[in-house]
């Protein structure tokens, strides 16, 4: 794939897990994708949330790398 695709697929992914953080008052955004790590930024109630290190780490992470084999690691960005 390139690098469109990737995007690509990784802005659909997060689109698929954006609607549950939504229910907690809390959103994703995806900032860009370099070298195998995607940037994204945890917005609303998930931005101060304590949970947020294991939302991002055991949701969105572990989403993104099952589905989208270039990603390695995600890291939010504040």
């Amino acid at each position: 794939m390139d690098n469109k695709e990737i995007v690509d697929k990784i802005k659909e992914v997060l689109d698929r897990i954006r609607p549950y953080l939504e229910n907690d008052g809390g959103s994703v955004k995806f900032n860009r994708f370099e070298n195998g790590v995607v940037y994204v930024s945890l917005t609303g109630a998930c931005s101060n949330c304590e949970l947020a290190d294991a939302t991002l780490e055991d949701g969105i992470e572990s989403a993104l790398i099952n589905e989208v084999p270039e990603v390695i690691k995600v890291v939010n960005e504040d």
